[in-house]
């Protein structure tokens, strides 16, 4: 290899995930370098941003729920220093968070969540239908009950997105407008990557942050690709006339049908209704089917959204991994480690993220809230010695 740039990190994907990791180890005093052609772009044009710990918690993901409720403790401190140190306003709201149930049936399995959530501590209220629609008048007169959460805030990722662009700028990182073509790996060891225009970019560590995309990097041996699929979601985005304000307070959620449908407002008149969720590979297209759901679903839910402006329909692929969880840290090759695997939780992350790799980066160790989401869970060698 002969690179023509050579840093201390190379971040592979200018994602969020990606972003915060290379600002935090430019603060971290390294040499930072990242390289995607569209940084900013990704499944973060396409999320709601609801930082939602608790009312997205699901069986057998209690472990997760340590990290994402760690995570959304330091979303306020976060979002104002990334908005000094960006000078770009991120969307951030503390509005809580309404799920709400429309029959019998989604009543007993928001009565199921709510007592997972007691057992594990968490704080939600139990409403009636007549509290739900106190606080939400918008709300269907046939709302049966609901979960009031305060905790569950929101951020736009769009914003979080430019602005992490900013930060990064600002803190000196390096960024490659161009695809990275392969990592290149010298003496069994990862030592930076050659973008697809021939240019071969050194470095000491290298982080894939690459989302759903990850899996795909050529150079990567096979004992360190990381095993994440595409997760197609689709959401639809409403404006809110002056006249119609305030629409909604907070995120509203419920399953309708068993089916997952939110909606969430922003101060700037925009409603967000998402979002599907599809095991259909690479597809992005935005079809009838998947808005038709959505606006259905979100209409048992607020009849009123028929009277809003539709603005955009949009899919993006969120990268799942084999337990839903994050990969954090160190993989089988050494100077290789990983960013990626977030799922639905890629936004509430991000704060923890940028953490946990900075201080592994800086001292070559997994901080130990991070330690259950480590790659090598997935190794084909510990699966074999623990067998």
């Amino acid at each position: 290899m002969h690179p023509e740039h050579s840093s201390d990190v190379l971040v592979v994907g200018g994602g969020i995930i990606g972003l915060v990791t290379a600002w935090r180890a430019a603060q971290h005093g390294l040499a930072t370098a990242l390289a995607d052609p569209s940084p900013g772009g990704g499944a973060a044009q396409v999320a709601a941003g609801m930082l939602a710990a608790v009312t997205e918690l699901h069986y057998g993901e209690e472990t997760l729920l340590g990290l994402n409720l760690a995570s959304a403790a330091r979303y306020p401190d976060f979002a104002a220093e990334l908005e000094e140190a960006s000078g770009q306003e991120t969307g951030y709201r503390s509005c809580g968070t309404l799920a709400v149930a429309l029959d019998a049936d989604d009543r007993a399995h928001l009565k199921e969540l709510h007592a997972l959530q007691q057992r594990c501590g968490l704080g939600s209220e139990w409403l009636t239908g007549r509290e739900c629609r106190r606080l939400e008048p918008m709300l269907a007169p046939g709302v049966r009950g609901g979960l009031r959460v305060d905790g569950d805030h929101q951020i736009d990722p769009r914003r979080l997105a430019k602005a992490l662009v900013a930060a990064c700028e600002r803190a000196g990182v390096t960024v490659h407008r161009t695809r990275v073509d392969r990592l290149a790996v010298v003496r069994d060891r990862a030592a930076g990557a050659v973008l697809a225009d021939g240019t071969e970019l050194a470095a000491d560590q290298v982080v894939l942050a690459a989302g759903s995309l990850s899996g795909r990097l050529s150079g990567v041996p096979e004992e360190a690709v990381p095993p994440v699929r595409p997760v197609k979601g689709q959401v639809v985005r409403l404006t809110v006339p002056p006249a119609y304000a305030p629409f909604l307070s907070r995120t509203v959620r419920a399953v309708v049908r068993g089916s997952h449908v939110y909606l969430v407002p922003r101060e700037n008149g925009e409603l967000v209704v998402g979002a599907t969720s599809e095991e259909l590979g690479w597809d992005t297209t935005v079809t009838a089917g998947g808005v038709y759901q959505l606006l259905r679903d979100a209409h048992e839910l607020v009849p009123g959204i028929t009277e809003l402006t539709l603005t955009e329909t949009r899919a993006g692929l969120r990268p799942g991994s084999p337990d839903n969880a994050p990969l954090l840290g160190p993989t089988e090759l050494p100077g290789l480690m990983l960013a990626t695997g977030h799922y639905r939780n890629g936004v509430l992350l991000t704060p923890i993220t940028g953490d946990v790799l900075a201080h592994t980066l800086v001292t070559g160790e997994l901080p130990e809230e991070a330690r259950p989401f480590t790659p090598r869970r997935f190794s084909p060698v510990r699966q074999e010695s623990s067998a």
